[in-house]
């Protein structure tokens, strides 16, 4: 089969397919090369595309059941194909683009990796066809939107299109608005406002998952968290969705604000939609800075982290090690409290030596506090010790005898 443009073989997972020649579109060297692509494929996406390999092998080992899949943003469907290949169980993956010129180079790809049987290639508007599959027994097990940019505009039809106990994959690369860059932009697309803090990728993640609870609770639709990341330049989230007013009730009450000091570091959660907010900073003084409403509940389940990672051994992916490192961090943090502090912030701050994260780790846990890693920053600790007492270990650990910023 011929293409308008240039092609090359690409091999991932157990897969191989052809996509666009990326370095046949690069006029500068700032570019998004994917974006500039007749038809979109991400080589960074790799390890996003591992990832949904194995949390839908986990969903798939948990409820021991045949599954039905749909992406409707496949773009050369290497992430549809996948499913359909290395996941035991999937049965019917439905890809779908709304380009032309996608959908014939998907079907080309489902048909060279032999799976025509179980693979449908789709070529319409994404919401028309997830709003295809919203009536009872046609719904789907899995549903993965992961869009150039938001996928809020997709939510709603997605969650419409999975069956109760179905698992939802949303993944968003417009971090300039989750990050506060673009503020407005974030209320308008999730319906909660960011702030540029030193953790505001996991401020991102929150957004994002608020905005699935609300979403979801508009049709007496729950949400249970299973995974979350953020790596690169996108978050991404999976939750099994749980039919029920109770459930959409209980998340709801999972919503609220994060307060922020941007002089002390002092951070605080309440929960609530409508709270009622302090303004001042209870350590400084200092006018606090509102995030939200956002999730303030569990983004992992451990038991099913830890499945993931026992998957993660038993295949041999090019990113494997990275992955497992990656996992292993998310299990420890999984029960932590929100939000983490960036030591190299706190050190830059008050021109302080940088001291050993593992150092501050123990001996938060030597004085009772729980104190982890995160995968969101390699230079990070989630406790639940006060701002005032970590720049306290933080001076001391550097060896400062500066007292006046504790």
């Amino acid at each position: 089969m011929s293409f308008a443009f240039p092609t090359e073989t690409v091999k991932e997972g157990m897969i191989s397919v052809q996509v666009p020649k990326l370095k046949t579109v690069v006029k500068e060297p700032w570019e998004y090369v994917p974006s500039k692509a007749p038809v979109f494929y991400n080589p960074r996406m790799e390890l996003n595309r591992d990832l949904a390999v194995l949390v839908l092998q986990t969903h798939q080992r948990m409820i021991k059941r045949k599954l039905s899949a749909c992406e409707p943003l496949t773009g050369c469907g290497v992430r549809g194909i996948r499913l359909a290949r290395e996941v035991k169980g999937v049965q019917k993956v439905v890809i779908n683009d709304i380009s032309p010129e996608a959908a014939k180079l998907a079907q080309f790809n489902v048909k060279s990796n032999k799976v025509a049987r179980r693979v449908e290639v789709s070529n319409e508007d994404a919401n028309l066809l997830l709003s295809k599959f919203a009536a009872p027994r046609k719904r789907f097990d899995y549903v993965d939107i992961d869009p150039f940019g938001s996928p809020s505009p997709y939510m709603d039809s997605a969650v419409r299109a999975l069956r109760n106990g179905g698992l939802l994959a949303l993944t968003a690369t417009d971090m300039a608005p989750l990050c506060g860059v673009h503020p407005k932009a974030c209320i308008r697309k999730y319906g909660g406002k960011p702030l540029r803090t030193e953790y505001c990728h996991e401020l991102a993640l929150r957004l994002l998952i608020g905005c699935l609870a609300m979403t979801a609770a508009k049709h007496d639709v729950g949400i249970h968290m299973v995974f979350s990341y953020s790596i690169y330049n996108h978050v991404r989230t999976y939750a099994i969705l749980s039919y029920g007013a109770k459930k959409a009730d209980e998340n709801i009450r999972a919503m609220g604000y994060i307060l922020h000091c941007f002089e002390c570091f002092h951070r605080e959660t309440i929960k609530g939609i409508v709270p009622l907010l302090k303004s001042d900073c209870p350590e400084c003084g200092s006018k606090l800075h509102v995030a939200g409403p956002l999730w303030l509940g569990e983004m992992w389940d451990e038991t099913f982290c830890v499945q993931m990672r026992k998957e993660v051994k038993n295949r041999n992916l090019r990113l494997g090690g990275k992955i497992f490192k990656m996992l292993s961090l998310v299990i420890e943090e999984s029960k932590a409290p929100a939000t983490y502090y960036v030591i190299d912030k706190i050190c830059d701050r008050f021109n302080l030596p940088i001291p050993s994260l593992s150092k501050i780790i123990g001996k938060l846990r030597k004085t009772g506090f729980q104190a982890v890693g995160t995968h969101f920053n390699t230079k990070a600790v989630r406790t639940n010790a006060s701002a005032n007492f970590v720049k306290e270990v933080v001076t001391r650990l550097s060896g400062s005898k500066n007292k006046q910023i504790i």
